[in-house]
C-alpha cells in the first residue's frame, strides 16, 4: 500500500458529545424517555450513516445542524496518525461540513494529510464513488494501491472495495450496530478502535 485514507467522524474524530447534545435536544422536543430514543437511534443504526437525525426524523422533530464545536480527536489519533505518516501518504475521504482543512489544522493534525477529500467542497458525498475517485485522482494514486479506514460499512467499506480498494472497517460510535451479512460488505480488516490501527499494519505488513 502506498496510501492509506481516512473517515473522519467516529474513525478518527470522537464525536460522542455530539450524539449526546442532538439526542438531548430530540428527546426535549419529543418529551421521550432517553431510553427509548437511543433504543431508535441504534436500531436506525443499522442501516443509516445519520441515526440519530434519522430517528428524530421519524417522530417528526427537525434536527439543528451539526455542532463541530463539540468533535474532538480520539485520544490515540495524534499518535496513530504520525506513526502511519512514517511509511505511508494520508489521506482523508469524509462527509463533513465546509471547513474540514481548517478543523484538523486546528487539532494539529493537518500536516499528516496531503489530500483531503470532504463532500461539501467536493458537492458530492459517500458513498457515491465520485468523491473516492477525486481524492484518488487527486492523490495520483491507483485503487489498488490504497486502503480505505472509516466506521461505517455502507459509506466507506462497500464503495471502496467496488474501486478495488483493501478496506478497513474500525468499529467504532453507532457502527457496531452494523453486521456483515454478504460480501460486499465484507472488510479486508477490521479493528475494534482506532488504537489497534498500528499493530493491524505491522503485523499484517500491509
Amino acid at each position: 500500500m502506498k496510501w492509506i485514507f481516512f473517515d473522519l467522524g467516529a474513525t478518527l474524530v470522537d464525536e460522542s458529545d455530539v450524539y449526546k447534545s442532538r439526542c438531548e435536544y430530540a428527546v426535549k422536543q419529543l418529551n421521550m424517555e432517553m431510553a427509548e430514543f437511543i433504543s431508535r437511534v441504534c436500531e436506525e443504526a443499522k442501516t443509516s450513516p445519520t441515526p440519530i437525525g434519522t430517528a428524530a426524523r421519524s417522530y417528526g422533530v427537525v434536527m439543528p445542524e451539526w455542532d463541530n464545536s463539540l468533535e474532538k480527536l480520539y485520544d490515540a489519533t495524534k499518535s496513530v496518525i504520525s506513526g502511519l505518516h512514517r511509511n505511508y501518504k494520508l489521506g482523508i475521504i469524509a462527509n463533513q461540513t465546509l471547513g474540514t482543512r481548517e478543523r484538523i489544522d486546528h487539532w494539529g493534525i493537518g500536516k499528516y494529510f496531503d489530500v483531503v477529500m470532504a463532500s461539501a467542497e467536493a458537492e458530492c458525498a459517500k458513498p457515491d464513488l465520485k468523491i473516492f475517485e477525486m481524492a484518488l485522482q487527486k492523490a495520483n494514486c491507483d485503487p489498488k494501491d490504497a486502503i480505505m479506514i472509516g466506521d461505517r460499512l455502507d459509506n466507506d467499506i462497500i464503495p471502496a472495495k467496488k474501486l478495488g480498494m483493501k478496506t478497513v472497517w474500525v468499529r467504532q460510535g453507532y457502527a457496531i450496530y452494523q453486521s456483515i451479512d454478504d460480501d460486499s460488505k465484507r472488510p479486508d480488516y477490521i479493528v475494534n478502535n482506532i488504537e489497534e490501527l498500528i499493530g493491524l499494519f505491522e503485523e499484517n505488513k500491509i
